[in-house]
């Protein structure tokens, strides 16, 4: 009776432990399957939805439209600012520079500051924007210019590239006699060629005068004044120009376009070389 019953508690002891061993397998055989069932998932998802990639704006997207402007016509200029004005001076015997820029940079802005002339654009010729030359002839749409040929545009566009036509940007300069006359030279800023050199028609003895008074007072030149202004910030210089300092003696006024295409403008006392005034374009 005793062997009896102490088998039938080892066959319930086995059996027990079987149960547990089955269900610890079937758990583990769960487990595994989730598992891979929720990396399966996983993969699948990744393929239905692709990795977010972030990609940099570009530099000339967050260029103002006038800063990729002055890019534009700076990369294809060749002629230094230098060179031209050594070109432009060569063209008059004895001649002085009194203003010299460079075509397409803020030609807006240099166009509302006078020219010792009195003339709206710093050459005294038609501006880009296709107003009247002072000579009274056509604007450069094309159509005659003062010699009663082509103007050298042969155009109507304002692009900067139009006063070269394919040729490419330019340098206008306006480079006085002793008497105070001034003469326009336009050089190609790529192959540093004269285009075009002539005596603005709609001088008088006022203007003459006015003008010879501003150089006589000026004993800074031009190149000395773009130094002291390159010193200051490094960069392009774009336009020089003589100017009268309300009254408060001569400067010369220094567009300097720095790395990041902004363009600041420098009021150089034309006697001692220090800058009176300086001011950054915030477009």
């Amino acid at each position: 009776m005793n062997s009896a019953s102490s088998r039938s508690r080892t066959l319930k002891t086995v059996g027990a432990l079987g149960m547990a061993a089955a269900t610890a397998v079937l758990m583990t055989g769960c487990g595994q399957s989730s598992d891979s069932a929720t990396s399966a998932a996983t993969s699948e998802a990744a393929k239905v939805v692709p990795q977010k990639q972030t990609t940099s704006p570009s530099a000339s997207a967050q260029l103002t439209e006038d800063q990729q402007e002055r890019k534009k016509v700076l990369d294809a200029t060749k002629v230094t600012f230098d060179d031209a004005a050594t070109t432009a001076t060569g063209e008059v015997a004895g001649g002085k520079l009194v203003d010299l820029d460079l075509e397409g940079v803020d030609d807006d802005d240099n166009d509302q500051s006078p020219s010792p002339t009195g003339s709206g654009s710093p050459t005294g010729s038609a501006s880009p924007t296709g107003s009247a030359s002072p000579s009274g002839t056509a604007s450069p749409s094309g159509t005659a210019s003062p010699s009663g040929t082509a103007s050298p545009s042969g155009t109507g566009s304002s692009s900067p590239s139009a006063s070269a036509g394919a040729d490419g940007p330019v340098w206008a300069a306006e480079v006085a006699e002793k008497d105070g006359t001034i003469h326009t030279v336009r050089i190609n800023a790529v192959d540093g060629k004269v285009i075009e050199a002539r005596v603005d028609a709609d001088q008088d003895a006022d203007d003459k005068k006015q003008t010879a008074d501003l150089l006589a007072q000026a004993t800074q030149t031009p190149q000395q004044a773009a130094k002291v202004a390159t010193e200051k910030k490094k960069g392009t210089v774009t336009s020089v120009g003589l100017d009268d300092n309300e009254g408060n003696g001569v400067i010369w006024q220094v567009d300097v376009v720095g790395s990041d295409w902004k363009k600041t403008t420098f009021d150089v006392d034309a006697k001692n070389d220090t800058i009176v005034r300086e001011e950054t374009d915030k477009d």
